[in-house]
């Protein structure tokens, strides 16, 4: 069987930075088992697949690992496949996912999902936490993911957390976060139990980053930047109980994978 598969860089305008996410639609489901190998042969933070169904679009996101509740750059590669590279009639698809239904609106270049607030509640700072990390951070809160806030961009960047002890410890993945030097906030994404130790460009971590950031600066909308090695740009919106992530994309490879089921 010969499937249709994309690579795409998101949250850039740029090649080779942003977060690659492959994307491969099918005209049906195929076993769980088959999509997670693929996702590992693939072997980038997330593999998104989507089938066309009568309510529209029902979209999966796979690690190498495990499939997930919810992707910000998988998501937004998927509908620039659909609107750009296979020619939807739209300027906007609305996937079904088991996150609910997220909308990805097209204006020009730029593409903005809608994607539920995901605030978090304030946790106690663990000493195991600060050793897996390499540093304190100042304060945390838990939502699905742990967000952890630094004082500063550079204390941010010069994380060298202990991926094996940040996997160890029972949260999803782990945010980190400060204020940034020429944007409103920088962040940097850690799922090593996830199969991720560190992701170049996170959107559903905004989830949680846009409401501590709207309400920390008295602002609903926000420049952010993701300071991994390849780096990404997002401006996000707070809007009650749903966040507004915008980025561009960038279609690096088109081709097809041959799978025996």
């Amino acid at each position: 069987m010969r499937l249709p598969l994309y690579q795409v860089d998101a949250f850039t305008s740029k090649l080779f930075s942003g977060n690659p996410a492959a994307v491969c639609p099918l005209e049906c489901w195929l076993p769980d088992s088959v999509l997670q190998h693929i996702a590992a042969e693939n072997n980038l933070a997330e593999t998104a697949f989507f089938v066309k169904e009568p309510e529209g679009y029902r979209l999966r996101w796979f690690t190498p690992t495990v499939e997930v509740d919810l992707c910000g750059h998988a998501t937004l590669a998927a509908a620039f496949v659909l609107l750009e590279c296979l020619g939807l009639p739209a300027d906007q698809v609305t996937f079904q996912s088991r996150s609910g239904p997220l909308t990805v609106h097209r204006q020009a270049y730029l593409y903005t999902l809608d994607f539920p607030s995901r605030p978090g509640s304030p946790v106690p700072v663990t000493d195991a936490l600060s050793a897996a990390l390499g540093a304190a951070p100042e304060a945390a809160y838990q939502a699905r993911d742990l967000l952890c806030v630094f004082p500063s961009e550079a204390a941010v960047a010069a994380l060298s957390p202990d991926m094996k002890a940040l996997a160890a410890l029972p949260h999803f993945a782990v945010i980190a976060t400060a204020p940034g030097r020429h944007c409103d906030f920088v962040s940097r994404f850690f799922a090593p139990a996830q199969g991720i130790d560190e992701d170049p460009v996170t959107g559903s971590a905004h989830c949680t980053l846009t409401p501590y950031w709207a309400a920390r600066l008295s602002k609903p909308t926000l420049s952010a930047r993701q300071i991994s090695a390849r780096g990404g740009d997002l401006l996000v919106e707070h809007a009650g109980d749903r966040v507004k992530i915008s980025g561009r994309c960038v279609l690096y490879l088109e081709g097809f994978a041959s799978v025996a089921i």
